[in-house]
């Protein structure tokens, strides 16, 4: 049976960052200011951390309880690390943003989210962690460019101690992340993108949303399934996500598993690495301006539905009609394939 505590390598793998800087004696204001903020971020995530492994460990920690750390995890950082939003570049929030309140609720709301996220997507191997490598490269990417050391830092940390995960982790699947590494990394990967937005004026929110767009879609589509498509519990688990229908849909399909019955589960994270590269980098060079980046969100959207129903379906249909391709409404029967 393969272990699930995957997230204590990953916290390990963060802590190492200040234990190195503290072993080899560095005391310049650059590190000793990163080791600070790191080992802020590191107390904040116990709540959602710990409620993920006692999961993974005893099956005994309902939905809501883990909901419920995840939020205080959120909370804590922005109030220890003053890790709040400022800003969402809507004008109609941005006004009320002010109010620390409704800053803090935010805030955690999105928090939540992203950790959310990758505890969904962690459903084959590499998958959360391509996707964790992915978005921190992005998010690091912007806070270099905008002359922030302390963010690119943190982005780095995060990559590193996935990255080790990952090495027993893919493609074999011989340790898993659990619950408690996904709701970690997801929460440090959404600390670093609120962080990128606090500390940098000039990067637009909707240019980080739209490197952290597919996870984050993943959750909002996942809760409109469950929720009004099924009339099911928001929290209840299917194997109804993109990258579960693209492995039975594809995977399974045209790839050969010969000797090494890997391959399949590992060709998931190829699909997913390549979407998120793709989209990423896009980010990267055209969404420094908000109506740029906003597009590059709508069209990743239509993207996703798109690919989504086709899995669904197993063909696109004869039919080019957007609403069809879209899955919004029934392809005609004269057109049926």
């Amino acid at each position: 049976m393969v272990s699930r505590t995957g997230g204590v390598a990953m916290v390990a793998g963060v802590l190492a960052v200040p234990a190195y800087g503290g072993l080899m004696g560095y005391r310049l204001a650059l590190q000793t200011e990163t080791n600070a903020l790191i080992l802020l971020l590191l107390l904040a995530a116990l709540p959602a951390f710990l409620a993920g492994i006692i999961e993974d460990l005893t099956k005994q920690v309902s939905v809501r309880l883990r909901l419920c750390a995840i939020l205080t995890s959120a909370v804590l950082a922005a109030w220890l690390a003053e890790a709040h939003l400022p800003r969402l570049d809507i004008w109609a929030l941005d006004g009320v943003l002010h109010w620390l309140p409704v800053s803090f609720a935010v805030t955690a709301f999105a928090v939540a989210g992203v950790s959310n996220a990758i505890n969904i997507v962690d459903g084959f191997n590499g998958v959360a962690g391509g996707t964790i490598v992915v978005i921190l490269a992005g998010a690091g990417f912007l806070a270099w460019q905008a002359g922030d050391p302390i963010v690119t830092l943190l982005a780095l940390a995060g990559i590193g101690a996935t990255i080790g995960f990952l090495l027993l982790n893919y493609p074999t699947g011989r340790l898993f992340m659990g619950d408690g590494g996904a709701y970690f990394i997801g929460f440090w990967a959404a600390e670093v993108a609120v962080l990128t937005i606090v500390r940098n004026p000039g990067i637009n929110a909707w240019q980080i949303l739209a490197i952290y767009a597919y996870p984050v879609i993943e959750v909002l589509f996942s809760m409109y399934r469950r929720k009004i498509l099924r009339s099911a519990l928001v929290g209840a688990p299917d194997r109804l996500h993109l990258h579960s229908l693209f492995y039975r849909r594809v995977a399974c399909n045209k790839i050969r598993i010969a000797r090494y019955t890997w391959r399949r589960n590992a060709g998931v994270a190829c699909f997913v690495t390549a979407w998120l590269s793709a989209a990423t980098i896009a980010a990267v060079l055209l969404g420094d301006t908000v109506p740029a980046a906003v597009a590059l969100v709508l069209a990743q959207m239509v993207v996703y539905v798109a690919v989504y129903m086709r899995l669904v379906r197993g063909h696109w249909g004869r039919c080019r009609h957007p609403a069809v391709i879209l899955g919004l409404r029934p392809q005609p029967r004269s057109e049926a394939i």
